[in-house]
């Protein structure tokens, strides 16, 4: 990695764990009805990074990926289920890290709400956050 802080991660079990390189190039909760289901929540906070900024330190054999629909996958444990990583053709370069599974803070807070258009009544919101439909 470079002289910039890094910050660590895993899944739930611990079977897998990571590391990514800040800065990070945003930050956003994701209302799209895909990411409630794959988490189980009203949203899913995504942390997006350069993706040479992410490096597995262990747990290879226990990451799978799962396409999720045509040129977009999620990576996730196959001991404990957490779903850990987004990548996708629509943000080439990039891996997205679900804020929940990374242990360290990191270099930015929430900016806004994606998908704003697919968001569950049910699910509190911080109006003071950017809206993005779609």
């Amino acid at each position: 990695m470079s002289d910039n802080p890094v910050v660590n991660g895993s899944c739930l079990c611990g079977a897998v764990h990571f590391q990514v390189r800040l800065p990070s190039k945003w930050c956003a909760h994701c209302h799209c009805s895909m990411c409630r289901k794959a988490h189980g929540a009203g949203y899913v906070t995504w942390v997006g990074f350069e993706s040479d900024h992410f490096r597995l330190i262990t747990g290879d054999h226990h990451l799978s990926w799962y396409e999720s629909s045509n040129g977009a996958r999620r990576g996730f444990c196959s001991d404990c289920g957490s779903t850990m990583l987004f990548e996708a053709e629509r943000w080439p370069g990039e891996t997205h890290v679900a804020m929940g599974c990374i242990d360290d803070p990191i270099d930015r807070k929430p900016q806004a709400n994606s998908f704003f258009d697919a968001h569950v009544d049910w699910m509190p919101i911080d109006q003071a956050l950017r809206v993005f439909s779609g």
